[in-house]
């Protein structure tokens, strides 16, 4: 059977388990708004989570009623990763998103309700409209929060503020901030990690603890947690002015694609052995769809006469 890449207009649903779950969600790479695809930064998070669930800071026991906000969720991937563990999780994103992102919180808990698997540990998800920097919509969902977490929300320079901003709004002293990224522009995500380690503690999380089959070398985790002397207000707004000023904006870091090979290392993934399995039949679902999308990233900048 041939499988299909995650960005295929083919592929209407993703599948994927989670914590013994088997969720379902829709997605319509086909849309005009990037928050309508499944994209695998998500799908890494949530297998992170249920890898590291057994113990530590991520086990059901530390997260049982710990209030979560997921910034940009688009399909919701990484929400029900933290719902799973116990978390009371209220996934956000533009107005234009909500109705695809609904149905797959309805879709999904109807299926982890009325599955097989335990459902005890579900904490609960719910669906609420956030455009960063909005202070009506951030109020209305009543911060400060537990965790923030959001997969894949900047790739491009334009975001970081009001990202930062809005990261700002909705924690607290002790939040603890859980992202995902896959880098497509060395230039965006230089900055972005600058203005992150300016206000925040950030970790990141090693590919030896996350899952063995969903990971990539683009793709990034991070936890990260407010500075002591971080501030809010004026001096926190005139730090990301002075950040974005110092920083020219180049259109050209703009565009998603994938990063260059000698920043990342991605060369270590060998054509040959890539080929044979071809050949053979033998890649797997997640490499499938990895190395799909980074093939439709080259041939859009092949251009045929």
């Amino acid at each position: 059977m041939e499988h299909d890449r995650l960005n295929s207009p083919s592929t209407s649903v993703i599948k994927l388990e989670v914590m013994g779950h088997h969720l379902h969600f829709s997605q319509d790479p086909n849309s005009q708004h990037l928050g309508t695809t499944v994209w695998d930064a998500s799908v890494v998070l949530a297998k992170y989570l249920e890898r590291n669930c057994r113990r530590g800071r991520f086990s059901p026991s530390k997260l049982k009623g710990k209030r979560v906000i997921e910034l940009g969720a688009g399909c919701g991937v990484a929400g029900f990763g933290m719902a799973l563990l116990g978390c009371d999780v209220i996934t956000t994103d533009q107005k234009e998103v909500l109705p695809l992102l609904s149905r797959n919180v309805e879709r999904n808990i109807s299926r982890i309700v009325q599955g097989d698997s335990n459902s005890d540990l579900f904490g609960s998800i719910k669906v609420a409209e956030l455009d960063w920097g909005n202070e009506d919509h951030i109020s209305a969902v009543d911060p400060p929060f537990d965790y923030i977490i959001g997969t894949d929300v900047v790739y491009a320079e334009h975001l970081l503020e009001p990202l930062l901003k809005t990261i700002f709004a909705v924690s607290g002293p002790k939040t603890t901030i859980l992202l995902g990224h896959e880098i497509r522009s060395t230039a965006v995500h230089e900055q972005m990690l600058d203005m992150w380690k300016k206000h925040f503690d950030v970790k990141s999380i090693p590919k030896s603890k996350m899952d063995i089959k969903y990971q990539h070398p683009s793709i990034q985790l991070y936890v990260m947690s407010p500075k002591p002397s971080t501030v809010s207000g004026e001096t926190v707004q005139q730090s990301i002015e002075a950040k974005i000023g110092k920083t020219p904006r180049n259109d050209s870091d703009e565009t998603c694609r994938e990063p260059h090979t000698d920043s990342l290392g991605a060369d270590d993934v060998l054509e040959d052995t890539i080929l044979e399995k071809l050949q053979q039949g033998e890649l797997s679902d997640w490499e499938t769809r990895r190395y799909g999308s980074m093939a439709a990233r080259l041939l859009k900048d092949v251009k045929i006469s």
